[in-house]
C-alpha cells in the first residue's frame, strides 16, 4: 500500500460542533433548498448551478468586498468546486491536496495530503474537480487512479480502492457524483490510449457495483462501431467533469471523451461509440438506456465531457424533460433526456467542420476537415467552443450561459504505433500566429437554441458560471477577474481581480450567519466575498 500523508490540525469549529452533521440522500435529492449548504458539483442533482440566494442583487452586488482568503501554499490551480457544509468548506486541489476550512475565518481545520508515485501518465496537470459527500464521509478521485474515502472530521483515510493501473495511463481527476448508496466516478486518460469507464462503488466498503465502459467492445452493443481487433482496447474515451442525475428516472448522465489516437482516423474506421457522446446509465446498475453521439469519428479532440444540465422546458407547447448541452464540437444542443432525440441544435460559436445538425441527429459534415500530415483549418480549435468549465441555467429568465471560446487551428494527423504508458495521439495541433482568439458569456435560449446576448473578453477564458434568483450571473475572464452581470440584458455590474485566471468554475455562494458569501477558487488561492456588515 502507498503511504498516505495526512496533517491534521485541531479546530474549535468542528469541536464546538461535535463533528460535521450528517449528509443524507434525502440532503442530496433536496439540493439547495438549504442554502447554508453547496453539496454536490453542481449545486444540485440537475447541474444547473443556480442559487435561490437574493441577499447580493443587481443594485447592491458593486459593494461586495474579500473577506478573507485561503492561501495552500501549493503550486498549480484550482479547478474544484467547494462542498459547504455547516460552516465548514471541503476542498480539493493540485496533486490531491484536500482541505477543511472554517468558512467565516478561511483558517485551516485538517489538511490530507496523498502522496503520489513519481511516474504519473498525465495530459493536463494534476488537478481535481471536488469531493463528493454522503453521512460523514468524502469522496475523491486521485491521479493514480483510486476512489478515497475521508472522515469529514479529521481527513484520515476510511478506504482506498484501484480503479485502474495509472502506469498504463489512466488516472482520475473527476469530482464524483453520490446517487443513494453509490458513489460514481469516471476515469481520464485518452491521451495514452485507455480504455475509458464509469464505476460506481459502494459508499461504505468501497466495493465496485457496477462498471459501463464508455467504448463498447466486441459483441457488445456499438462494438461495430470499432474496426475489427483491438482498437476499441485504446479507444479513449475519458471521464473528467462530473455528470448529473434525474431521481424520477433514476437515470445518471455522462459526457464522455474523444476516442484514441485523438487525430489519426484510419486507426479507428467507424463511429467509436460511445465516445465524444451523451450516454444515460440506469443509476443502480449502469446499464445503458440511451446514447446521443455530438461528434461521430470524431477527429479533432471535441471531448463531450462538458456538464449535462437537466430542466423541464415548455417546446412547442408542450412539456418536454431535456437535457441542455453546450458541446466542445461548437454545437448547442437541446435533448429529450427520456429519448435521447435531439430537439434543437445550432452552433453558438463559429464552427467550420459541420453545416447543421441533421434530422437524424447526425451532423452534416462539409468537405475539408479530415487531418493529414499537411494540415487543415478548422474551427474550434481542440479547445473547442466551450470544454470543462460549468455552465449554468436560470429557470427564472429561462436562459442557459456558458463561457464560449472562438478559436480556430491546423490539425495534422499521422500513424503512431501504440505503446503502453505513452502518449498516443496520432497528430498535433497549431494554431495561426495572427489570428485573434477571443472569449466570451454567452446567453442562449434552450427553446430555440439563440443566442440572446454576449459579453466578450479580450481572450479566452475557462471559468465557468453561476447564476442565482436574484437575477445575477457571475462568471471570470482570462485576465483573473471575476465578475457579476445582469442576468437578462448582461450588463457588468461588478468585477475584482484575483491575480490568477479561475478554471472549470466561477464559484459557490451560500449562506452563513445570515450573510451570503461568494466563494471564489483562483491560482492557488480560495477567496470569500461578501457585502458589508449592517451597524
Amino acid at each position: 500500500m502507498r503511504a498516505v500523508l495526512m496533517i491534521a490540525i485541531c479546530s474549535a469549529t468542528l469541536a464546538a460542533q461535535g463533528g460535521p452533521a450528517q449528509v443524507t440522500s434525502q440532503n442530496l435529492l433536496d439540493g439547495l433548498k438549504d442554502p447554508t449548504r453547496w453539496l454536490t458539483y453542481g449545486g444540485e442533482y440537475n447541474g444547473q448551478r443556480h442559487s435561490p440566494l437574493t441577499q447580493i442583487t443587481p443594485e447592491n452586488v458593486d459593494q461586495l468586498m474579500a473577506q478573507w482568503t485561503f492561501q495552500t501554499g501549493t503550486l498549480g490551480s484550482f479547478q474544484t468546486t467547494p462542498i459547504v457544509v455547516d460552516g465548514v468548506l471541503y476542498v480539493t486541489g493540485f496533486n490531491n491536496n484536500a482541505w477543511a476550512i472554517d468558512a467565516r475565518s478561511g483558517r485551516q481545520i485538517w489538511r490530507y495530503r496523498r502522496e503520489l508515485p513519481d511516474d504519473l501518465r498525465l495530459c493536463c496537470s494534476a488537478v481535481n474537480r471536488g469531493f463528493a459527500v454522503l453521512g460523514d464521509r468524502l469522496f475523491m478521485a486521485t491521479l493514480d487512479a483510486h476512489l478515497i474515502a475521508l472522515d469529514m472530521k479529521t481527513g484520515s483515510l476510511l478506504f482506498d480502492v484501484e480503479l485502474a493501473d495509472y502506469r498504463l495511463g489512466y488516472s482520475a481527476t473527476v469530482a464524483p457524483l453520490v446517487v443513494k448508496d453509490k458513489v460514481i466516478v469516471g476515469i481520464a486518460g485518452a491521451e495514452y490510449g485507455i480504455r475509458g469507464f464509469i464505476d460506481a462503488f459502494d459508499v461504505r466498503t468501497g466495493k465496485r457495483a457496477w462498471r459501463f465502459y464508455t467504448v463498447a467492445g466486441p459483441g457488445e452493443p456499438g462494438g461495430r462501431s470499432w474496426p475489427e481487433g483491438d482498437a476499441y482496447k485504446r479507444g479513449g474515451g475519458s471521464i473528467w467533469v462530473t455528470g448529473t442525475y434525474d431521481p424520477q428516472l433514476n437515470t445518471v448522465f455522462y459526457g464522455t471523451g474523444n476516442p484514441g489516437p485523438d487525430y489519426y482516423s484510419n486507426a479507428r474506421e467507424g463511429d467509436n461509440l460511445y465516445t465524444a457522446s451523451l450516454v444515460a446509465l440506469d443509476a443502480d446498475t449502469g446499464q445503458l438506456r440511451w446514447h446521443y453521439q455530438f461528434t461521430p469519428h470524431d477527429v479533432h479532440d471535441w471531448d463531450s465531457t462538458q456538464v449535462p444540465v437537466l430542466a423541464d422546458l415548455t417546446m412547442n407547447g408542450q412539456p418536454r424533460k431535456v437535457v441542455m448541452f453546450a458541446n466542445r464540437n461548437g454545437f448547442f444542443y437541446t435533448i429529450d433526456r427520456v429519448t435521447g432525440k435531439v430537439i434543437v441544435a445550432k452552433p453558438f460559436v463559429t464552427t467550420t467542420w459541420a453545416k447543421e445538425i441533421g434530422t437524424d441527429g447526425r451532423p452534416v459534415l462539409l468537405p475539408g476537415h479530415l487531418p493529414d500530415e499537411d494540415g487543415e483549418k478548422t474551427c474550434p480549435d481542440l479547445g473547442g467552443g466551450t470544454n470543462f468549465m460549468s455552465p449554468s441555467y436560470d429557470p427564472a429568465t429561462r436562459l442557459f450561459f456558458v463561457t464560449a471560446r472562438e478559436t480556430c487551428a491546423t490539425f495534422f494527423a499521422y500513424d503512431q504505433k501504440f505503446k503502453a504508458g505513452e502518449q498516443y495521439t496520432g497528430g498535433a495541433t497549431s494554431r495561426p500566429r495572427d489570428q485573434k482568439n477571443f472569449g466570451a458569456l454567452r446567453a442562449i435560449d434552450p427553446v430555440t437554441a439563440s443566442m440572446k446576448w454576449e459579453f466578450r473578453y479580450p481572450t479566452t477564458s475557462a471559468a465557468g458560471v453561476l447564476t442565482t434568483a436574484s437575477g445575477l450571473v457571475f462568471a471570470g475572464d482570462g485576465d483573473g477577474n471575476v465578475m457579476a452581470f445582469e442576468s437578462r440584458t448582461g450588463r457588468n455590474l461588478w468585477h475584482y481581480q484575483l491575480g490568477f485566471p479561475m478554471r472549470s468554475t466561477a464559484g459557490t455562494t451560500y449562506m452563513l450567519d445570515g450573510r451570503q458569501y461568494l466563494l471564489v477558487p483562483s491560482g492557488s488561492a480560495l477567496t470569500a466575498f461578501a457585502l458589508p456588515q449592517r451597524p
